[in-house]
Formats: C-alpha cells, sequence, structure tokens
C-alpha cells in the first residue's frame, strides 16, 4: 500500500487531505512513524521504501513480481464514504516501477477508495507505467480478464475479491460500469463458475494464478470455506498458485496437490507504523514469496525473505525475528501445513518433502 502516508514522502504528492474518523491529514501517518522509529528525509527518492528488498529481488531474479496493490492511484478529490481511502499521486508510480513489478492486482476493498474516476485514471496510470493489471477493470470483460505474462509458457493472472475483506457489492464491474471482479459468496457453486471462467481462457501449457482479496485484516485463522474454495481451484485443474490477501500479516501456507496456497500473505508495504493496536501479530514483519513451479504448475520451490518495516523502508529482518516468523507460519498452518526451516541469513524455506 503505496498511498496515504508514504505517498506523502515521496517526490509527488497529491494533497494530504483525508476524510478519516481518525485523522484528516495524510502527514499524521507520517508523524506517527517518526515518532515510533525517528525522522523520515522529505522527499525520498522512488527506491527508498523497497530498501533491502531490492537487493534481495535482484539477487533471486524472480520471472515476474506480482502484487496486490491496495491503494487508488488518483488525483480524484471525490472520495467514496467509507471512512478510509487510501490514494497515491499518479507522479510517484515510479516507486512501482523501481521495484520492477510485472503484475498489481487490483480487486481489493481500496481500488475504488476515490470513486470509479479514480479506477479509470488508475488502470490508465498502470498501462502507461508498463504493468499489467488483473482484477479491475473499464468494465465486466476487463475486470474478469486475466493479466498475461510472457509466453511459453504463458502466466496468467486472475484477480478477484470477497465481500469478506470489505469490498462492497456495489464495486462489482458490470457491462456498462467499471469495477471489480467480485465474488459473492465462496461457495461450491461460485467455486465451479470460477473454474469455468479460468478454464475457458487458459490454454495447455498456460500456469494459472489466482489472486484472492479476501477475509479479515486480523488473525490466523484459516476459514473453512477458504479452504474449500482454494482446493476446488486446483481440484478443478485450472489453478496452480492460490495467492491470498486482505489480512495484515503473514497467515497458513499449504501445499495441495503440489500446488501452493499462500492463505494471507500480509502487507509488504504500508503507512500502519506507530498505530498501536494488535502488536501480538507483529505486523512491521513482512514476507517476500519467491515460489518456483514446474512447467506442469507444481511447486518445486518456496523461499521466503523476511523484512522489518522501519521508518516507511523495508530492512533484512534478522535471525530472531525470522525464527518469530517460522514458528508462526507452522502454527498458523496448521496439520496439514508444510514444514519450514530456517537457513542462513534469515531466509525461510518451505521443506518439500
Amino acid at each position: 500500500m503505496t498511498g496515504r502516508g508514504i505517498d506523502q514522502v515521496l517526490p509527488n504528492p497529491v494533497q494530504p487531505t483525508l476524510y478519516e474518523p481518525y485523522l484528516r491529514s495524510a502527514l499524521g501517518y507520517v508523524e506517527l512513524a517518526e515518532q515510533a522509529h525517528g525522522s523520515i528525509p522529505r522527499p525520498v527518492d522512488f527506491s527508498y521504501v523497497w530498501g533491502d528488498a531490492l537487493a534481495e529481488l535482484n539477487r533471486q531474479a524472480p520471472r515476474y513480481r506480482i502484487a496486490n496493490l491496495e491503494t487508488s492511484i488518483t488525483t480524484s478529490e471525490e472520495p467514496e464514504p467509507k471512512g478510509i481511502n487510501y490514494r497515491m499521486s499518479p507522479g510517484n508510480v515510479q516507486c512501482l516501477q523501481v521495484a520492477g513489478l510485472d503484475c498489481c492486482v487490483l480487486a481489493n476493498n481500496h481500488v475504488l477508495d476515490w470513486g470509479r474516476r479514480g479506477l479509470i485514471e488508475t488502470l490508465g496510470t498502470l498501462r502507461h507505467a508498463g504493468m499489467a493489471t488483473a482484477g479491475a477493470g473499464s468494465d465486466a470483460q476487463g475486470a474478469a480478464a486475466p493479466a498475461v505474462l510472457g509466453t511459453e509458457p504463458r502466466v496468467l493472472v486472475f484477480g478477484f475479491c470477497s465481500p469478506t475483506s470489505g469490498v462492497p457489492p456495489s464495486w462489482e464491474a458490470a457491462t456498462d460500469r467499471p469495477g471489480v471482479s467480485f465474488l459473492a459468496d465462496l461457495s461450491p457453486v461460485t467455486a465451479e463458475r470460477t473454474a469455468e471462467r479460468i478454464r475457458a481462457v487458459r490454454r495447455a501449457g498456460d500456469i494459472v494464478v489466482a489472486s484472492i482479496h479476501w477475509g479479515e485484516n486480523w488473525g490466523y485463522a484459516i476459514p473453512a470455506d477458504q479452504r474449500a474454495f482454494a482446493h476446488a481451484l486446483i481440484d478443478a485443474g485450472t489453478v496452480d498458485l492460490v495467492h491470498g490477501h486482505s489480512s495484515h500479516h503473514p497467515k497458513g501456507i499449504e501445499r495441495y496437490r503440489e500446488r501452493l496456497i499462500l492463505y494471507g500473505c500480509g502487507d509488504f508495504l504500508n503507512d500502519y507504523e506507530g498505530i498501536s493496536g494488535h502488536e501480538e501479530y507483529r505486523a512491521d514483519l513482512v514476507v517476500a514469496y519467491f515460489a518456483t513451479l514446474e512447467p506442469s504448475g507444481g511447486l518445486t520451490r518456496l523461499s521466503m525473505i523476511p523484512f522489518r518495516c522501519r521508518r516507511f523502508r523495508l530492512e533484512r529482518a534478522d535471525e530472531a525475528n525470522a525464527e518469530w516468523l517460522r514458528q508462526m507460519l507452522r502454527r498458523a498452518s496448521g496439520a496439514v501445513g508444510p514444514e519450514v526451516e530456517l537457513s542462513g541469513d534469515s531466509e525461510l524455506q518451505l521443506v518439500m518433502a
């Protein structure tokens, strides 16, 4: 989430005015972070917030970099009356470019925070910046279409969002209305319809990622309907990796029929630093997930690199914090979860045995 407070420390911020009950200026989130960990230079360069993550991205050299982008990119001054409204200036989109993002998933509960005009501006800004999008569009067809990354194999990224994450049903895209790709529920019927949509686009040899915004912001429990929905998409032979998000902290992992399910990746960047409450979840600790898939879609390796966010900047986590994450992931994944081991340089690895 590169909006609000983070946007304010970048070179070209929008007006900081907010319409929240908590704060009336986005600069207040900068002040909270500074009170917690010290001053933040302003303006920072576009690479600042990524910190140590850029070197790790270069070291791992993933073929594709996919993220849930949980902010609108707009100069719109027409906020949705929902209480919390994220936005980032189009003039700061280079912050996303320097991280080399290939695809921004937009099916979430903040992409329309500044109305449909804000969504259209977001889509256009990302397109002109060379990044693919999934999960939102100028109409229903655009919202349903996957991002198509590369060839031989193609990687198809489908974005979906659930009302369980706070997405209003009115945000659903229609034939004459911009919006998001919306899942009314996570029932078996909806799972089958979703699989059919994917099957209509998927070709032999494609790798498919289902990126889903679902569930509450806090808590490690994995609802039964989420697990059943993820399993159904994999059982249908349509999805190779489920990329779940909405929780502000990492959640459990499952390897099901050789396919990877990330039930909640947690936030990677946000401006929550210095806000009290929910400290037990250690939301300052974040994870970059590097998944290696074989041509058939099966998972062969998952490396998880932990970072700590301080002063709106990612720093490599030390061994003690990495161990905390290892133990948490094991507990949160439950009986069906794979083992996680801590290797050198505070790297977490999924045990593939």
